[in-house]
C-alpha cells in the first residue's frame, strides 16, 4: 500500500506492531507491482524481497509462500472492529453495510486498486485458486462467529451458517464488476446486493 492503512479504535497500537505491519504492506505491494509488471509465474521471492529490500528470509517470517503475499488482507481486522462498533439495533446487514462504507470508504485510490488487483490475481490465477478457496471457508467461519455473537446465537446454528453463506455470496456477487472494471463503483454494488439480500431475494 503507498498509503498506511486507516486504523480502527481497539487494534493494536503498539510501535512493534506497527511496524510489522508496515514491514507486510510494503512487501505485499512490492509484489502486487512485480506481478502486475511481468507476471505472478515469471516474479520470484527473491525478486520480492530484492524490491521491498528484505531478505528472503524475512519475506519468509512474513509470508510463508508466495501465495500468502496475494491472500493477505490488512483490512480484515478493520472491518472486523467496524461491525462490532455499530449500535446494536442495527440488523447485522445493516451493520456489516455501516462497517464495509467506514473502512472502504477510507482508503485511497491506490489503496483500492491494490485490493482490486489482489482480488483479480485469486480469481485468475490457477496456483491461487485453490488456495483461495481455502481461505474463503476460513473467512466463513470468521464471519459465522461475528454474525453469531450479534445475534446471541451458536456459530453451528444452520441457520447462522446459512444467512452466512448469503451474505457471502452477495458480497462475492458485488465484487465481481471490480474485478472487471476499475471504474465500477464497489460500495453502490455492495449496497445493492445487501439490500436485495436483505429484501428477500424476491426476483
Amino acid at each position: 500500500m503507498s498509503q498506511p492503512l486507516p486504523r480502527a479504535d481497539g487494534l493494536p497500537a503498539g510501535l512493534r506492531e506497527r511496524k510489522k505491519l508496515k514491514t507486510r504492506l510494503a512487501i505485499q505491494e512490492h509484489a502486487l507491482r512485480l506481478f502486475r509488471e511481468q507476471g505472478y509465474n515469471e516474479t520470484t521471492v527473491e525478486q520480492i524481497a530484492e524490491a521491498a529490500e528484505v531478505s528472503p528470509s524475512t519475506f519468509f517470517r512474513y509470508f510463508p509462500t508466495k501465495e500468502d503475499v496475494v491472500l493477505f488482507d490488512a483490512l480484515d481486522p478493520l472491518l472486523i472492529e467496524a461491525f462490532r462498533r455499530q449500535p446494536a439495533e442495527l440488523s447485522p446487514i445493516k451493520a456489516l453495510r455501516a462497517g464495509i462504507h467506514e473502512v472502504w470508504g477510507a482508503l485511497t485510490p491506490e489503496q483500492v486498486e491494490d485490493q482490486r488487483e489482489r482480488g483479480i490475481l485469486a480469481y485468475k490465477v490457477p496456483q491461487l485458486q485453490g488456495v483461495w478457496a481455502a481461505d474463503l471457508l476460513r473467512t466463513a467461519r470468521l464471519m459465522a462467529g461475528l454474525l453469531a455473537e450479534r445475534v446471541g446465537r451458536n456459530p453451528d446454528d444452520v441457520r447462522v451458517r446459512v444467512y452466512t453463506g448469503a451474505v457471502m455470496g452477495a458480497m462475492m456477487a458485488a465484487m465481481i464488476p471490480m474485478l472487471q472494471d476499475p471504474t465500477s463503483d464497489l460500495l453502490g454494488d455492495m449496497d445493492k446486493a445487501l439490500d436485495f439480500l436483505e429484501g428477500g431475494l424476491r426476483l
